[in-house]
């Protein structure tokens, strides 16, 4: 059973349509990162599949329960880490983590789930609204995990931490998908998006443009990756371009540069490179998901704007550039 499915989901506000006939699912055990610029519409389906909101039409179902009729219902069996969370007044980081056991009626630990996320036993005692924002996610993060939670609903989960913390919530996230939960991941840093999820749909204007693995969307844009061989000798490039799947032969100097569309191109002509010079320095350049990213939510020459069956890993089709990070200190 999937941990998500959406049908046809469609929000408007007024004469404001924020999403439109929007469809995928999420299987369990699978980190899915979604992925858009500022007012694609994430956080109205974020929304929508928490309960927070009614969709204007489509179904939303988590863990098999529908969530406009059973809100409460699904409430229970997610853990969330929204961009936006307010503290209570007062309140240790501690006591928030102990409260939200309390709610679950779950059986946590609140120290050992705060030693996970990396908040320090002195720091879990004192208000967390004297908290640094790195300090907050990870109490966010842990609070997020009472109850071992089916699906993990993460919205920005790295604002604010820094390189270790950013580290943590990357292990705990693949930890929690091994454990059989389903991840719904949803950040402007994309490195980690790329670097976590399994496959990323990638949301503009409120429509799904597309769905697929990283690799995969390399694949359908022939964005692969670019080949540099350093040789001791320029061969004849002519071989290379007859490789089926390189786009691109290039020298400067004794720099051979191939670009290959398809994955299998790779390995092939660098095989016709070793046959005839001697390799003495290589490397490999993969098309990063911010290059996917910016070519998925820019007007794509000769293609339309939604999802095909090409851009969904196999299964059916159903339906401004990043904002940089800024790694900061988390103590206050």
């Amino acid at each position: 059973m999937s941990a998500v499915e959406i049908e046809g989901l469609t929000k408007r506000y007024g004469d404001v349509t924020a999403v439109s006939e929007l469809s995928l699912s999420v299987d369990r055990g699978e980190v899915f990162g979604f992925l858009g610029p500022n007012g694609a519409g994430k956080s109205t389906t974020i929304n929508v599949l928490l309960g927070f909101l009614d969709p204007t039409a489509g179904e939303v179902s988590v863990l098999g329960t529908d969530v406009t009729n059973e809100p409460q219902s699904v409430k229970a069996r997610v853990g969330l880490v929204p961009e936006a969370f307010e503290p209570v007044p007062n309140l240790t980081g501690r006591e928030h983590v102990a409260a939200a056991v309390e709610t679950k009626g779950a059986d946590d630990d609140p120290d050992a789930l705060l030693d996970r996320v990396g908040l320090d036993p002195d720091d879990a005692r004192r208000p967390a609204e004297e908290y640094s924002t790195g300090m907050f996610q990870r109490m966010a993060l842990a609070v997020a995990l009472v109850g071992e939670p089916d699906l993990l609903v993460l919205d920005e989960p790295s604002a604010g931490l820094d390189p270790n913390g950013v580290q943590l919530v990357r292990e705990i996230v693949r930890a929690e998908a091994d454990r059989g939960a389903a991840v719904f991941f949803s950040s402007h840093i994309l490195d980690e998006v790329e670097r976590v999820s399994d496959r990323v749909g990638i949301l503009q204007d409120g429509e799904l443009t597309a769905v697929n693995s990283v690799e995969n969307l390399r694949d359908d844009l022939g964005m692969g990756s670019v080949v540099s061989a350093t040789v001791d000798d320029v061969p004849d490039l002519d071989p290379l371009r007859a490789v089926d799947g390189v786009t691109d032969v290039s020298a400067d100097g004794s720099t051979v540069r191939v670009a290959c569309a398809a994955p299998g191109a790779k390995m092939v002509a660098l095989r016709r490179i070793d046959e005839h010079a001697t390799v003495a320095d290589l490397t490999v350049e993969e098309s990063s998901l911010e290059d996917l990213f910016e070519a998925y939510t820019t007007d794509r020459p000769g293609g339309d704007d939604t999802a095909t069956d090409a851009d969904t890993d196999g299964r059916p089709a159903k339906g401004s550039g990043p904002e940089a990070a800024t790694v900061g200190g988390e103590r206050a």
